[in-house]
């Protein structure tokens, strides 16, 4: 039982993260995660879980191979219980599940010796994704009733060793974990059990990531190829007929962006749409803010306007993000019922449904979602009239210098600031570094300005997706090819620039 004291609520959630797709991780483990204090993960667990976590959480990799100090399963145990006891909620993300080969026999008994309450959240392992993601069964009528999960790395000193003769006559599909480094050991078991060498043989790698890769072999070369091939953890290989099946579909590996690296630089609270796109295309997404959008440093502004908004013929927003914060702001005061005989006008369809969402309908929307195209539509309908323009803190004055042109009264009020973001995520700088051709998405100019100095030169290394001529001429004004630019300026339309450069 996780407690003697049945009543208690869990201080410690042993989590299941799955195999890496963060998808993957159930509902439970995403409510465990949004509670938590502090969060010990492995370093196989997919960053983007980490997102459900609160941002003042605090988060700690255990460690990795080959890139500083891992800390020891005792270390680990330590850790848990003491935070428990001082009266933080503690999430233990694993990769894959926690009963499977992932040592939490060991973290249970800790938490049980010490009295701290504890739960435990499954996540998908390994060998069932396979299953999924690379179109390689565990079981099939025909071919497999049963299936095996071997470890390929067994504890030194333990009682009961693996029989390799029993589990070469084993009627199903083995499945081994950890097994990189050790193929010559069990695979020459296997064969010394009696088990064919011609036994199909699928080795997986990186299952369920962005650059899984499937390589199908037999028994008897499964060690040659790990060799030569230089295969390297995270890897599980089946051993069995359904291994040498054909493949269930190409769904996962076959999507049109697969294996290929996007950086999106939008705010990260307009990223997500963009990112979860991307990922669904089969990228492999980073998401690198060029900018922070934040509340103006002084509301007294907005709200004299907005006392006086019934004066205002017109109310037009050039970002979704000013719709968000005027609203947001008319709301805490009062209620949008104060707008209803203002006319609103949006730069494009993206902006017009920030509108709907407050159950406001923009009266015009120019067909090309830019500020000369607004300007235009709006030129011969508001000479003589007042106009309200909820913008950014910085911006082209194209929009109202227009409008002034076309007899209209114009104000603007300042309802977000946008501030640059100075240093790139280690993780980010080393991808546009590295020999993998990268996406870097460009949505504003604004974002091309703040890449130019936060990345500087690397920025050319990559292919640059524009959202808009604009932008595109922005990112020339800095030295800056761009590869792709959108023929619609919507998120829809740069995905599909990039799906066709």
């Amino acid at each position: 039982m996780p407690s003697r004291t049945p009543a208690s609520i869990a201080a410690v959630y042993l989590v299941g993260a799955g195999p890496g797709d963060p998808g993957l991780l159930t509902v439970r483990g995403a409510e465990c995660l949004a509670r938590a204090d502090l969060v010990l993960y492995d370093y196989l667990v997919n960053p983007q879980t980490l997102t459900h976590a609160r941002p003042t959480a605090e988060k700690v990799c255990l460690g990795r191979h080959g890139a500083g100090r891992i800390l020891s399963q005792q270390e680990v145990n330590e850790r848990m219980i003491a935070a428990a006891r001082a009266g933080r909620i503690v999430v233990r993300l694993k990769a894959g599940d926690p009963l499977v080969f992932a040592r939490a026999t060991e973290e249970c008994g800790a938490l049980i010796a010490a009295q701290v309450p504890f739960e435990i959240v499954p996540g998908v392992t390994t060998a069932l994704a396979a299953a999924a993601y690379a179109g390689v069964p565990v079981t099939g009528r025909q071919l497999s009733s049963a299936v095996a999960l071997v470890t390929g790395h067994e504890e030194n000193g333990k009682e009961a060793v693996l029989n390799y003769a029993a589990l070469a006559s084993f009627p199903g599909t083995l499945v081994f974990y950890m097994g990189a480094t050790t193929v010559a050991h069990w695979a020459g078991g296997l064969l010394a059990g009696g088990m064919p060498a011609t036994t199909a043989v699928a080795v997986i790698r990186r299952c369920t990531w962005p650059d899984q890769a499937t390589i199908r072999t037999t028994l008897g070369e499964v060690a040659e190829v790990f060799h030569t091939q230089k295969i390297r953890p995270p890897v599980i290989t089946i051993v069995g007929d359904v291994a040498g099946a054909e493949p269930l579909a190409d769904w996962f590996t076959g999507r049109p962006l697969f294996g290929q690296r996007v950086i999106v630089t939008r705010p990260v609270e307009q990223a997500d749409e963009l990112r979860s796109r991307l990922t669904d295309l089969g990228a492999d997404v980073f998401v690198q803010p060029a900018i922070e959008i934040g509340p103006p440093a002084d509301w007294a502004p907005v709200d004299r306007a907005l006392e006086k908004i019934t004066d205002y013929q017109w109310l037009v927003f050039s970002s979704a993000n000013g719709v968000k914060f005027l609203i947001e702001r008319l709301l805490e005061q009062d209620d949008v019922r104060r707008l209803a005989g203002v006319r609103l006008a949006a730069i494009g369809p993206a902006t017009a449904e920030a509108l709907a969402q407050y159950s406001l309908r923009a009266e015009l929307v120019p067909p090309e979602f830019r500020a000369e195209s607004l300007a235009a539509a709006l030129a011969g309908r508001v000479s003589g009239q007042r106009v309200l323009l909820a913008r950014a803190s910085r911006g082209r004055e194209l929009l109202a210098e227009e409008l002034r042109a076309a007899g209209a009264q114009v104000d603007q009020i300042t309802v977000y600031e946008s501030r640059d973001v100075t240093v790139a995520d280690p993780a980010v700088a080393a991808a546009l570094s590295g020999e993998h051709p990268v996406w870097v998405t460009v949505t504003s100019s604004a974002i091309a300005r703040s890449l130019a100095t936060m990345i500087g030169g690397d920025l050319k290394r990559a292919r640059l997706a524009s959202i808009s001529p604009i932008t595109t001429e922005t990112l020339k004004e800095f030295g800056y090819d761009v590869a792709v630019e959108a023929a619609e300026y919507t998120t829809d339309g740069l995905i599909r620039a990039i799906l066709a450069g």
